[in-house]
């Protein structure tokens, strides 16, 4: 295994992980009967966020938050989405930004809880992100 180097990388995480959500009792019919997520155009945004995200490279338009905060998501789902995240990770990458992509998707999930009220913000988030 290897470190997360480019977007092949980035792309093998994002379909990976996506197929994971497709076939997850609970979060695929978030995905696919409430939100009714067209794929084709999901994935292509997904890559360049993540590229952003982890390798710096700015392509990337739009607003993850604004998307997220109509679903009707919980605690749960949040934990499901970052254990399948973290799988997929584990499975296909090792090394610095393989463990940034798990620090920026718990910073990420932790924002989203926070602004769709599943979560209080307090200093234990601002000291778990920090770490």
């Amino acid at each position: 295994m290897h470190d997360i180097q480019n977007k092949e990388d980035i792309k093998i995480l994002v379909d990976q992980f996506y197929n994971k959500v497709n076939n997850d009792k609970l979060l695929s019919p978030v995905f696919n009967d409430i939100s009714k997520v067209n794929w084709d155009e999901h994935l292509p945004l997904m890559y360049d966020f993540w590229t952003n995200i982890l390798l710096g490279i700015s392509a990337y338009k739009g607003n993850a938050l604004e998307k997220h905060l109509k679903l009707p998501a919980a605690k749960e789902h949040f934990d499901r989405w970052l254990k399948l995240f973290f799988e997929t990770l584990d499975e296909n990458f090792t090394g610095k930004i393989a463990n940034e992509a798990k620090a920026s998707a718990v910073r990420i999930g932790d924002i989203f809880m926070i602004k769709m009220g599943l979560k209080k913000f307090s200093i234990d988030v601002i000291k778990k992100n920090n770490s």
